[in-house]
C-alpha cells in the first residue's frame, strides 16, 4: 500500500499517495488545472507549461503535470502570478497560431480555442508571427491532413506515434523558434512509414492534424438523382457516435444511427457487421485449411501463425516493418472491403441496379480505412469497391448539418440484403473481438459443439492488456477434422502497434508459438480508432468496450455461421467459403513496402 502524504491546495488540506503529481492531486481535490501537452495515454512531457502552479517558498512556477507532490507542500493554482503566467503562455501560443477558428475543422473541439475562451484572450500583446511564417499544409495522404500553421509543438503526436504505435513517423526537428513537427526528410505523410491509423489525430489538441474529410462529396452523391447511395456502418461507430451528439460515453445508439442515416438521404442503410460475419466464415475456413496443410500434408509453403487482416493500419505496418511475414496474413479483405465488393456485385444484381450508378459509402471509426479504400487492390468488383469513407466524427457533422435532433429520433432497423448480423460481428469493434468471433465459429464447425466458455464469452481474449493469450483444446472433433483431435489451438491478441511489434519480434526470435493472432492497430481496437470522437482515453475506451459486449449479449444470434443472410449469400451467390467466387471478391494480397 502506497504511503500517504499531506499537503494543501489553495489553502484546503488534502492527502494523496506518495508519487502523485500536482495535476493528479488537484483533480482529486476537484480543482481544474488546464493542460495542453498532457494526455492520459502518454508519458509526462511538461512541454506546454500551461499547467504551471505556484508552490509557497519557491521562486519558479512548477509544471503540475510533471512535478510530484511532497509532504507539507502548499500549492496555489489560482494566484495572480499563476493566472498571469498562464495567460501569457496562451497568448504566446496564439501569436504563432493560424487562428482562423471559424473555418477550422476542429472549431468547437480545439483545446487551445477552449483555453483562449476561458482566459478571455481578446487582445494580442505579442507580435502576430503566423503571417510571417512559411507554414505548409500536407494534403497528399488520403487519410490525414497535417497543417503546420495550427501546430503548438506540444509533441503529443510525436509521443503518440512513438509510445502507442512504435512507428515514429513524426518527429521534432530544429530548435528554438525554428522547432517544428515533421517527418523523415520532411516528406509528405503519404511518403513515409505512416500507417494512417489516425492516433496522432485523436491526440492532437488543435487542428494541426485532422482526417481528410469527404463530407461534401457524399452530400453531392446523395443529391444526385442518377446515383444510388449505399452506406455501411462499422460496429464501433454505434458505441461512439452518441458522444458527439449529446449522449453519455458508452451509450449504444444503433437504432438512432440508422434512423439518422435514412433521414440524411441514403438510399440503403446497411451493416458492416454482415460482412464481419462473412469474414469469420472465410477466415475461419482459411485457418482450418492452413492447419490441415501444415499438420497433415506437411506443406512447408503454408505459414503459421495466421494473422488477421481486418485492420488496415496493421496491414500497412507489416508491409513496412515485417514484409517477410506477409504470407502469414489472412488473405481475407477487411469487412469494409468485402462489403464494398459485394455492394457492386451481389447487391447490384439483387436490386437490379447498374453498378456504375452505385456510390458505396462506409462510416468507420478509422482513418486508415480511407487509405484502404484507395488501394489499387480494392477494385475486384470491376469498380472501386468503396467510394468514400467517413469517420464517426464526419457522420456526426453531417447529422448536425442536416438539423437532425439525434436524441429525439425513434430507433430504426437496417435495411435488408446485407443488413443482418450477429453478436459475433458486433464484437469486432473491440480488441479481441475478431478472435472471439472466430473461435465461436471454428470450434463449433470442427466439433459440432459450442466453444467451451460460459455463455459464449471467451474472457481470456477480452480486456485492455496490450498482449493477451488464450488456448482451446480441440477434443472429439467431427470425422472431417479428426487430425485436430487433442490439438491445443494457441491464440494471441495484440492492440496498438507497439504491442504488435512485441509479438512480431517474439515470433521472429522463435520465442512465440501461436496458430492464430489478432492484430489491431489502435489501442482498444476499433472502438479506440483514429476516427472516433475526441477525447479518447483509457476510461472512455473501457466504457465503449462494455457497450460493445452488452450489445453482443442482447443479440438473438451470436455466432457468425448462424446468420441467415450469410447462409443465403453462400447458397445463392458465393457457393462456399474459399470458393472461386469468394476468393475473387473477398480475398486479396498485400505488398512489401520500404521503411524509408
Amino acid at each position: 500500500m502506497a504511503n500517504k502524504i499531506k499537503l494543501s491546495i489553495n489553502g484546503y488540506p488534502i492527502e494523496v499517495n506518495e508519487g502523485t503529481t500536482m495535476l493528479e492531486a488537484a483533480n482529486e481535490a476537484g480543482i481544474i488545472v488546464p493542460t495542453l501537452c498532457h494526455h492520459k495515454d502518454l508519458c509526462v512531457a511538461g512541454n506546454c507549461r500551461v499547467c504551471v502552479v505556484e508552490v509557497s517558498g519557491q521562486k519558479r512556477l512548477s509544471a503540475a503535470c510533471a512535478t510530484p507532490c511532497e509532504e507539507g507542500m502548499e500549492i496555489l493554482t489560482n494566484s495572480l502570478k499563476v493566472r498571469n503566467s498562464r495567460k501569457h503562455i496562451i497568448e504566446l501560443l496564439l501569436s504563432e497560431h493560424n487562428a482562423d477558428c471559424t473555418k477550422c475543422y476542429k472549431n468547437g473541439n480545439c483545446e487551445l480555442q477552449k483555453l483562449a475562451s476561458e482566459y478571455k484572450i481578446m487582445t494580442q500583446d505579442f507580435i502576430e508571427l503566423a503571417p510571417l511564417r512559411k507554414y505548409s499544409i500536407d494534403m497528399y495522404s488520403p487519410s490525414i491532413i497535417k497543417d503546420d500553421s495550427k501546430c503548438i509543438r506540444c509533441q503529443r503526436c510525436v509521443r503518440t506515434c512513438a509510445e502507442l504505435q512504435g512507428v515514429n513517423a513524426l518527429t521534432v526537428a530544429h530548435k528554438g523558434s525554428e522547432m517544428k513537427i515533421t517527418t523523415f526528410f520532411e516528406k509528405s505523410m503519404n511518403a513515409v512509414v505512416c500507417t494512417n491509423c489516425g492516433q496522432c489525430v485523436n491526440h492532437c489538441p488543435t487542428g494541426a492534424l485532422v482526417e481528410k474529410n469527404y463530407i461534401e462529396e457524399v452530400w453531392e452523391a446523395i443529391a444526385d438523382p442518377t446515383k444510388h447511395v449505399v452506406v455501411q456502418t462499422a460496429p464501433a461507430v454505434r458505441v461512439g457516435l452518441g458522444e458527439e451528439l449529446g449522449f453519455e460515453v458508452g451509450t449504444r445508439v444503433t437504432g438512432k444511427m440508422v434512423a439518422a442515416l435514412k433521414r440524411l438521404g441514403f438510399d440503403s442503410v446497411l451493416d458492416t457487421d454482415f460482412t464481419a460475419d462473412l469474414t469469420i466464415m472465410e477466415e475461419g475456413t482459411e485457418l482450418l485449411t492452413r492447419l490441415k496443410k501444415v499438420l497433415v500434408d506437411k506443406d512447408k509453403s503454408v505459414q503459421i501463425p495466421m494473422a488477421t487482416s481486418c485492420s488496415p493500419g496493421w496491414i500497412k505496418y507489416i508491409e513496412h516493418m515485417y514484409p517477410e511475414y506477409l504470407d502469414n496474413l489472412s488473405t481475407c479483405k477487411s469487412p469494409q472491403q468485402m462489403f464494398g465488393a459485394l455492394v457492386k456485385t451481389y447487391y447490384a444484381k439483387a436490386r437490379n441496379l447498374d453498378p456504375e450508378r452505385i456510390v458505396s459509402v462506409s462510416v468507420m471509426p478509422c482513418t486508415a480505412k480511407k487509405f484502404e479504400a484507395n488501394r489499387p487492390e480494392m477494385h475486384d468488383s470491376g469498380y472501386r469497391d468503396v467510394d468514400y469513407v467517413l469517420t464517426t466524427r464526419e457522420l456526426a457533422i453531417m447529422i448536425k448539418q442536416a438539423g437532425i435532433n439525434f436524441m429525439k429520433l425513434e430507433d430504426a432497423n437496417f435495411d435488408r440484403i446485407m443488413g443482418e448480423s450477429t453478436g459475433a460481428a458486433v464484437i469486432f469493434g473491440a480488441t479481441g473481438g475478431v478472435m472471439e468471433a472466430a473461435l465461436r465459429t471454428a470450434y463449433e464447425l470442427v466439433t459440432g459443439r459450442e466453444v467451451p466458455f460460459e455463455n459464449l464469452n471467451i474472457t481470456p481474449v477480452r480486456g485492455m492488456d496490450g498482449v493477451r493469450e488464450a488456448s482451446v483444446v480441440i477434443d472429439h472433433p467431427l470425422k472431417a477434422w479428426a487430425f485436430l483431435d487433442g490439438v491445443e489451438l494457441k491464440c494471441a491478441v495484440a492492440h496498438g502497434l507497439v504491442n504488435a511489434k512485441k509479438v512480431m519480434d517474439a515470433i521472429k526470435k522463435g520465442e512465440a508459438n501461436y496458430h492464430f493472432i489478432e492484430f489491431m492497430a489502435c489501442p482498444g481496437g476499433c472502438l479506440g480508432g483514429g476516427g472516433q470522437p475526441i477525447p479518447t482515453n483509457p476510461e472512455i475506451r473501457q466504457k465503449r468496450a462494455q457497450a460493445i459486449y452488452a450489445e453482443d449479449a442482447g443479440m438473438p444470434i451470436r455466432k457468425s455461421h448462424e446468420n441467415p443472410e450469410v447462409i443465403k449469400i453462400y447458397k445463392d451467390y458465393l457457393g462456399e467459403p474459399l470458393g472461386e467466387k469468394s476468393h475473387h471478391l473477398l480475398h486479396t494480397k498485400y505488398i512489401p513496402r520500404n521503411r524509408y
